[in-house]
């Protein structure tokens, strides 16, 4: 999909496939044929440049034909670079201006807490985003109420746009901050199905509080040359990348070694 628009941030959507992967096919309940089934789990991607990976796991569980994805960032497509629902009706929320998904989720739990509904609100978030100031408003607002059935996941990565979390603004102690505001916290490896589904479980199985699930994952997640590599925050890969990219997905690294010895793949700063 970047390969093909050109533009579009492959990292982030890479670091957040597992746990995506987990979300649509193992624990949300959802319905492409009734997008909008009263009772359906809610998703909001507050971090909205990773949205490719949504885009596909959509596509793969019936939502629109697999086809449609070679559109994204098209003129007139409903896959736009970031989730936009005027577009795509499906979605739950438009995204993209970091640090808002959070308080939309808190807004959608509130809302089915008040209504009795039975349903989860998840909504996955990027490391960065955590220094914008509305996010801790939501965190707040979201342990005194008790959303107990909000769960935050925290894709950390590690980097953002402009470098090293670490180095910009950096979030730890980061659970002991969720703590303070009285959520249920849990660390996990974002990369691990059984860690991220047994987390969920857990956060599910402990009412009286909203849940926040810090995934340490890793950026670019299943291509070496990406893995790490904040260069391909924003960039998305050549024709040649794209193809090793794929090759390497599918279990085959010896396009990406050749390329790589060849000095014809961007290593970028790390």
């Amino acid at each position: 999909m970047l390969g093909a628009a050109g533009s579009g941030h492959p990292g982030g959507s890479l670091s957040a496939a597992d746990i995506v992967t987990a979300l649509y096919f193992h624990l949300m309940r959802h319905d492409p044929k009734d997008p909008h089934w009263e009772d359906r789990d809610r998703f909001v991607l507050s971090k909205g440049h990773g949205v490719p990976v949504q885009y596909a796991a959509m596509a793969m569980s019936g939502y629109f034909p697999k086809e449609q994805l070679a559109t994204l960032r098209k003129l007139g497509s409903p896959l736009q670079g970031h989730p936009d629902q005027r577009h795509l009706a499906a979605l739950e929320a438009s995204t993209g201006s970091l640090g808002q998904g959070l308080s939309i989720a808190t807004g959608i739990a509130l809302a089915g807490m008040l209504d009795k509904k039975g349903h989860w609100t998840y909504v996955l978030m990027s490391d960065g985003e955590i220094e914008e100031g509305q996010t801790w408003e939501a965190i707040q607002f979201a342990g005194f109420h008790r959303l107990d059935h909000l769960i935050a996941i925290v894709d950390y990565n590690g980097f953002q746009l402009d470098g090293a979390v670490k180095q910009i603004s950096d979030l730890d102690p980061l659970a002991d901050k969720w703590k303070a505001f009285h959520w249920h916290v849990q660390e996990i490896d974002g990369h691990s199905i059984p860690e991220i589904v047994r987390a969920i479980e857990q956060a599910k199985a402990a009412p009286g509080k909203p849940h926040v699930i810090i995934a340490r994952t890793t950026k670019g997640k299943g291509v070496s040359f990406m893995e790490g590599n904040n260069y391909f925050h924003g960039v998305t890969p050549t024709a040649d990348e794209t193809a090793a990219a794929l090759a390497e997905l599918d279990g085959d690294p010896s396009l990406s070694k050749a390329l790589v010895a060849a000095g014809k793949i961007k290593t970028g700063a790390k």
